[in-house]
């Protein structure tokens, strides 16, 4: 009787040098991420960086000799890395879909889908058309450009709720009528952006085909309703069971468990993982059976550790050095440009069309222009499928970067002008009733 091959162990080398890389990213990942907060920048800025730092486009240039031995390139290496990095972004994920408030999209009922709707179709259809016109030294061989462009589109047409819910909050606005607004139009470009990145990414799996096409549009229809119909009881359920524990180990473990198993049936249906994890946490969070209390311990630990332990990684794979390329740096812009503009102009004008005025529609589209988290999590999931190469995979990025650091700005200075035009609309208004009185 032949006896199973004995499991092989991880190498003391390789095992010294993940420790180190995990501790030398965390590291950094902390410090620049408390350091962007203190100059009122978002953390996710700082947390990139950390990667930036340690990758090609500083580290390896100024010390090759520690950068290869750090980060070497055995794929067995950056494997240990990587895998880290996914558990983080599943549970980041499945926390945020369990803290989405449907409430406010129900309150705000036309407005949001407007805004929403203007602000995802406008910068997508400007995205594709993106795609298809940049230089196929952009593409990555092997990928269909149509492929592609429909990723560019998708890259573009997300928004970020955590990055504009922490300005909102900070500038006292997050209960106001706006603030409310901004939120429920972000939660519907939330549901929207990860079901776009779910039906591209099965098609860059798969190929382009009619059927495929077909195929990537249902599975995740089907995934959906299956999880409202069937899903939802079992988490209700599993939840009833965690919740007899005073303690809040049995919560955590279940909606970690649930995730997982989430992301892996999303997997298995050759969809991306975090559609599944995205559509757990919205389960959880929407099953009524939620402690949310018990659910902080695993919130402080997915986004004190694992979510800028994943942004470090991303920005290793970001090589700032391509921008030194007229070419590179002139598409960069174009792309930035496209993906801002298409951005503003579409929320702007869903909130005209509500009838906002032009200082709240302007609010409007610098919340939604926040890229942020999904939009890393887009560009990390192309550079895996071969969609995007390290040039676009790094474009993308910045765009995430830029986006985000803009949004406070904007919104700040198109709040104060709503301020002004309510106190001078209530100085009008009192004029009036004085006048009358006189009369």
């Amino acid at each position: 009787m032949r006896s199973a091959a004995p499991v092989p162990n991880i190498s003391q080398h390789s095992l010294l040098v993940f420790l180190l890389q995990i501790a030398f990213l965390l590291l950094l990942a902390l410090v620049l991420g408390r350091l962007a907060a203190r100059f009122n920048m978002p953390a996710i800025a700082g947390e990139l960086s950390a990667g930036v730092l340690l990758g090609p486009s500083i580290l390896h240039p100024l010390l090759p000799g520690l950068s290869n031995w750090l980060l070497p390139h055995q794929p067995e290496q950056m494997h240990l890395l990587d895998a880290v990095g996914q558990l983080g972004v599943l549970l980041l994920v499945g926390v945020t879909g369990a803290e989405l408030k449907f409430g406010l999209v129900k309150r705000r009922g036309l407005t949001a889908l407007r805004v929403s709707g203007a602000g995802l179709i406008l910068p997508l259809g400007l995205g594709i058309a993106t795609g298809f016109l940049l230089p196929r030294s952009f593409v990555p061989s092997g990928t269909h450009q149509t492929v592609f462009a429909l990723f560019l589109g998708v890259a573009m047409c997300v928004s970020a709720i955590p990055v504009i819910a922490k300005t909102l909050l900070d500038m006292k606005l997050l209960h106001r009528d706006i603030g409310q607004l901004i939120l429920s139009a972000g939660v519907v470009d939330d549901l929207a952006g990860w079901f776009l990145l779910s039906v591209v990414s099965a098609m860059a799996a798969s190929g382009l085909t009619a059927g495929v096409v077909a195929t990537s549009v249902l599975y995740p229809v089907a995934m959906v309703v299956f999880a409202f119909l069937i899903g939802r009881p079992v988490v209700g359920w599993a939840l009833r069971l965690a919740k007899r524990s005073e303690s809040a180990a049995p919560t955590i473990a279940t909606a970690v468990v649930l995730v997982l198993l989430s992301a892996a049936a999303s997997q298995a249906m050759k969809l991306e993982a975090i559609f599944g994890a995205f559509v757990c946490g919205v389960l959880i969070g929407t099953s009524g059976e939620l402690e949310s209390e018990k659910l902080e311990p695993l919130r402080t630990t997915v986004l004190a550790f694992l979510a800028p332990l994943f942004f470090a990684t991303a920005g290793l794979r970001m090589d700032l050095t391509a921008l030194a390329r007229p070419l590179v740096l002139g598409v960069a812009l174009a792309v930035l440009t496209v993906a801002i503009v298409g951005k503003f102009v579409g929320a702007f004008i869903g909130a005209r069309l509500s009838r906002l005025n032009r200082w709240e529609a302007l609010a409007l589209g610098a919340g939604m222009n926040s890229r942020g988290v999904v939009e890393v999590i887009v560009a990390m999931t192309g550079l895996r499928l071969g969609v995007l190469n390290s040039e676009t995979y790094t474009i993308v990025i910045l765009v995430a970067i830029v986006t985000s650091l803009m949004a406070p700005p904007v919104l700040r200075f198109a709040m104060a002008r709503v301020e002004e035009l309510a106190e001078a609309e209530l100085d009008l208004d009192g004029e009036h009733a004085q006048s009358a009185q006189r009369a």
